[in-house]
């Protein structure tokens, strides 16, 4: 099926409402200029110009407040990371568990509308011709879209494009298991290329920073985004390990073992680098004044007295030398009130945003070392690497000196402003291993670490909170949720959104069934289960 022949109402009637949908939409292949689709076809420019919307929109990096409602409203509050002084909507908001279907819908449709739309057009125009540009179209589909269904649970995926009067969901696990297999075929067609020393046709488009790895040799490039798609199954491995801990292990192992490997230097890190736009944090954060550290960050690392604090926040304005924070779901009286306290550092003072870092990779390789799967080392001697790892990132000294602390937790959050605020230490772990220790003790440092080492980027930190339970944090004081959403737990996910009601009511149903529990933000996904971590 030819991408121009979709017909318009298969898709655009709920799925890309809001994006991408013209009334020409059958000349969407159609070049203006009268030039060949021959002559367009040189240098691959028919398939190219697909991947800038995906890279750009995986985070929406422009319009600020796109990515703020995208993402900065959701997983960057819900995970702990960041907070917000400003009473959006009266104060009854996400911060406080009452769910605005007008915001929530962003995340959707950025998904659909730049991520799977150009996955979708690059697979009609490369795959069984130029499978190269379908191998990677392939690894930024499932990067960008792990994080829709782990926002949602059941979502279209192996059902998109069809001109079925319903588009139907499949379930969480369906999508995973779809995307492990996406992953073979991308692992496998670059690992090829790479082996024959290749020369990468995808280095004037690829707005990552592994483009650099060309330089190395022809192939190069290709093997590191074999390493980054390695990477993102052991990411994709270990959220299922208490639904599947058999999958889990093989699709880990399977990481580890291939001939590429996973992320282990700092260069590995996968980055989108754009060319334009600056991180939409710092606008938000330093220009807007929305965002602020929160009171989990100053409690956990300020605790820690964590030498990353200087890179990730700004001391407070109104306490010199102080890093403040704010607790989330409080009363807010004004904006005043907490504004001048730490604002996010030079962390996003940068055109590059940080999807996965390297310090992950080797958390996740002690989590699972820890369950006794191989994974190339202890679970301590990956702990150890992965904290060193990300002060390395960061251009950070100290970590010896940090990792071998066996004193220092968490503190107490005090809001100097606001006294009823205040809330008594919850995570308290040292950072220094304790073989001693049980696996829930270290499986608590493992993810406090991870959860440190992967700021800013607040999707993953969430989805982790929701796996684990861990780092513990503080629950927030106005719950406006009506009951839906318990103040201890957090928000679990987000409901389904109003264009997929209005444009797809049946796929919705479909959606609902397969999620096993209401519509709401209290409903647990697939993969996050009451059962224990071990």
């Amino acid at each position: 099926m030819k991408l121009n022949t979709i017909k318009r109402t298969a898709i655009c009637v709920s799925l890309l409402a809001a994006v991408s949908c013209t009334d020409n939409f059958e000349d969407i292949n159609t070049n203006p200029n009268g030039i060949t689709p021959e002559q367009y076809e040189q240098d691959f420019n028919h398939i190219k110009g697909s991947f800038d919307p995906m890279f750009n929109n995986i985070l929406v990096l422009t319009p600020e407040w796109k990515y703020q409602v995208q993402q900065g409203l959701q997983g960057d509050i819900w995970s702990g990371y960041m907070a917000t002084g400003t009473a959006f909507r009266g104060g009854t908001n996400n911060t406080t568990y009452d769910l605005v279907d007008g915001w929530n819908g962003f995340a959707w449709a950025s998904g659909y509308g730049d991520v799977m739309y150009n996955a979708y057009s690059i697979e009609q125009k490369a795959k069984g011709k130029y499978d190269q540009f379908y191998a990677l179209s392939l690894i930024l589909k499932v990067e960008g879209m792990h994080r829709i269904t782990d926002t949602y649970g059941p979502i279209v995926y192996s059902k998109f494009g069809t001109t079925d009067p319903v588009i139907e969901y499949d379930s969480q696990e369906e999508v995973y298991n779809l995307m492990f297999k996406e992953l073979d075929i991308a692992v496998a067609e670059l690992t090829k290329r790479a082996d024959a020393k290749e020369p990468s046709t995808f280095l004037t488009t690829d707005l990552s920073s592994y483009k650099e790895a060309e330089k190395a040799g022809a192939g190069e490039h290709y093997k590191q985004w074999v390493k980054f798609a390695n990477s993102l199954r052991l990411r994709l491995a270990m959220r299922i390990v208490k639904k599947n801990p058999t999958l889990a292990k093989t699709e880990a192992e399977k990481a580890i073992a291939h001939k590429f490997g996973v992320m282990t230097v700092n260069a590995d890190t996968f980055k989108v680098v754009s060319p334009t736009y600056n991180n939409p944090i710092a606008t938000i954060s330093n220009a807007w004044g929305d965002i602020r550290m929160s009171a989990d960050m100053e409690s956990i690392m300020g605790g820690y007295s964590d030498p990353r604090l200087s890179v990730f926040f700004n001391t407070s304005v109104q306490f010199p030398g102080e890093y403040k924070g704010v607790r989330t779901g409080i009363e807010i009286a004004a904006k005043a009130d907490h504004v001048d306290f730490s604002g996010v550092g030079p962390i996003v003072n940068s055109k590059e945003i940080v999807l996965m870092n390297t310090a992950e990779v080797y958390l996740l390789r002690a989590e699972g070392a820890l369950r006794g799967w191989n994974m190339g080392g202890t679970a301590q001697s990956l702990y150890e690497m992965g904290i060193t790892a990300s002060f390395d990132q960061h251009g950070v000294s100290g970590a010896a000196i940090y990792i071998a602390d066996n004193v220092k937790k968490a503190k107490a959050y005090v809001d100097p402003n606001f006294p009823v605020n205040n809330g008594a230490a919850l995570n308290n772990v040292t950072v220094a291993w304790d073989g001693s220790a049980t696996n829930e003790v270290k499986l608590q440092k493992i993810i406090t670490q991870k959860w440190i080492a992967g700021f800013p980027e607040g999707q993953e930190a969430w989805s982790e909170y929701r796996r684990t339970g861990y780092p513990k944090l503080l629950p927030v004081l106005k719950n406006t949720s009506g009951g839906t959403i318990n103040s201890a737990l957090g928000i679990r996910r987000v409901n389904f959104v109003q264009s997929e009601k209005d444009g797809n009511p049946g796929g919705v149903a479909s959606g609902v069934a397969k999620l096993g529990g209401a519509d709401n933000g209290g409903t647990r996904l697939w993969w996050d289960t009451t059962g224990p971590n071990f």
